[in-house]
């Protein structure tokens, strides 16, 4: 009976947390209003061949960026080597929307470089020159493409790092050059890796807001959000962010059938002798400031830019609304990562105690909102609760009571369920992993005690696994502290996170201003690429 409790918990936990999927898919199919027909024959059309480009920009910069790095890291001897290949995943920390106006506020007319470059060269305005506007969708892609070029970067190069050495020796004695060794086995075994790799950054795409809204460049994302804020219609902006969906479904399906084809390309022999290129003259003066101009544009020139503006203007940033907004997100993140971290024990524990395959589906469904872009999440997640508000206030009234307004929408609530539902995938996938390593022994062993399922956890599994639930919680801690797009959305009015107080002073474009809480932003995300850097080294 116990054990029934606890699939029926498991099955309700997952169900609430796919609500906001079939919310936005009900929604998506009910009768169309006019607002979606006007969109529809009006911007959509061009919303959509932005969106189009600008994934396909970002890919295609990603790869140029990501795939010569991944290489030189793993099959050249380089010096530094050990610092750089860790330093090249740094740009995964910096949030796209910052590193935008650092390089709109660099490159813009009244910059700092088009200054310099009319003062060398005795130009007096822009009819005497001509220089790329940065706010186009080139720009964006530019942009993007150097905070998400890691993720081609690290999946290549572990594909790079697993391949049989043997293979390219071979390819050597045969008489192929380092470029043909490269481009007839080593390219060949890692294009599933690399593929992975572009999916990612393709979603990552698909989800920004931030960099596309303020460059002005219109794609779905800030349709959705135009549609809903501008229109208020959330019956178009459903149906906008289905066809978001539809993309990311798509992404995934494509994502999962290179997956499949990576299995067989693994080393198949231990203690192999390891192959390092070794660089001399230019050539390895070359390699090195590819790599370190990548890091420095990425990562190392704009993180500089905001402690500059952080030490300048410390005293108006050093305020009551830095610490109130704080205050909000450690609050926010904390109690999402708890409640996370319970559904994930729950979830797992669900699955252990049955057994049974069809268990698992509960941690499947439950992990469903990690893959959608936070504007598409915040629709879904609307979409139930506004229908939750208004049956409350109207009950009320039945009762004859007062209507106590916005009970889910206009308070944390809707940001804290939101959150949730996008980020839980993180802590079931770190518990999930945690908890299969323990014995089903244990399991019986307590059994033969006489304790229930709540004891087992209590007294044996928690303690086993408390380092894969702290990981998993740090996680989720740090995916709220950065999340952007459905905090804008589902915040309560005058309610702010660090995230969404960084975007306000980027979108007034005074940063210089939000440099302090950016600057806390960027330290929490190197968190996880620390813990990521040090698998990858203890792995290798």
């Amino acid at each position: 009976m116990k054990r029934l409790g606890w699939t029926v918990s498991s099955w309700g936990l997952a169900l609430l947390l796919t609500l906001p999927v079939l919310a936005l898919v009900y929604e998506a199919f009910l009768p169309t209003e006019d607002i979606f027909h006007h969109l529809w024959s009006t911007v959509l059309p061009v919303y959509i061949g932005n969106t189009f480009w600008l994934v396909l920009a970002v890919m295609g910069f990603s790869l140029l960026c990501g795939l010569p790095a991944a290489w030189l890291m793993a099959m050249c001897e380089l010096p530094g080597k050990r610092w750089l290949q860790w330093a090249l995943i740094l740009p995964l920390a910096m949030p796209s929307y910052i590193v935008a106006f650092v390089y709109t506020d660099l490159l813009d007319y009244s910059g700092p470089v088009q200054s310099a470059l009319r003062g060398w060269f005795g130009w007096h305005s822009s009819a005497d020159y001509h220089f790329p506007a940065i706010r186009t969708l080139g720009g964006a892609a530019i942009v993007l493409g150097l905070v998400l070029y890691p993720y081609v970067y690290l999946l290549a190069r572990t594909a790079f790092l697993e391949q049989s050495t043997n293979l390219v020796q071979s390819s050597r004695l045969l008489g192929c050059t380092p470029w043909q060794s490269f481009k007839r086995v080593s390219l060949p075994l890692a294009r599933p890796s690399i593929a992975v790799g572009l999916s990612l950054v393709a979603m990552e795409t698909l989800a920004d807001f931030g960099t596309v809204h303020f460059f002005a460049v219109s794609t779905l994302t800030t349709a959705v959000y135009d549609t809903w804020l501008g229109y208020g219609s959330l019956n178009a902006a459903a149906k906008i962010a289905a066809i978001m969906l539809l993309v990311v479904m798509l992404l995934l399906s494509m994502e999962r059938m290179s997956r499949k084809r990576q299995q067989v390309f693994q080393k198949t022999m231990e203690h192999e002798q390891e192959c390092g290129y070794r660089l001399t003259g230019l050539t390895r003066l070359a390699a090195l400031g590819y790599c370190w101009g990548l890091v420095t544009i990425g990562f190392l020139l704009p993180f500089g830019i905001l402690c500059y503006h952080a030490v300048h203007y410390f005293d108006q940033a050093w305020n009551a609304r830095f610490f109130e907004y704080s205050a909000n997100s450690l609050l926010l993140s904390t109690l999402v990562a708890v409640l996370a971290i319970g559904l994930a024990v729950m979830l797992a524990m669900s699955h252990r105690l049955k057994g049974k395959t069809y268990t698992v589906l509960p941690m499947r469904l439950a992990s469903m909102g990690y893959a959608l872009p936070g504007t598409v999440l915040a629709i879904g997640v609307l979409i139930p609760l506004t229908g939750m508000d208004f049956v409350i206030n109207d009950l009320a009234l039945v009762l004859g009571l007062k209507e106590p307004g916005l009970v889910l929408t206009g308070t944390m609530t809707a940001i804290a369920f939101g959150y949730l539902v996008r980020f839980s995938a993180m802590a079931v996938g770190a518990v999930e992993s945690s908890i299969n390593k323990v014995s089903p022994s244990l399991d019986m062993v307590t059994q033969t005690l006489g304790y229930g399922p709540g004891g087992m956890i209590a007294r044996v599994h928690i303690p086993l696994i408390r380092k894969g639930i702290l990981a998993g919680a740090l996680l989720v801690f740090i995916e709220c502290m950065k999340e952007l797009p459905a905090a804008l959305l589902l915040r309560p009015f005058n309610f702010h996170t660090l995230a969404t107080y960084v975007y306000q002073f980027v979108s007034d474009e005074q940063l210089e201003l939000g440099a302090l809480p950016a600057i806390v932003i960027v330290l929490v995300g190197l968190i996880p690429l620390i813990f990521l850097n040090r698998s990858l080294e203890q792995h290798h």
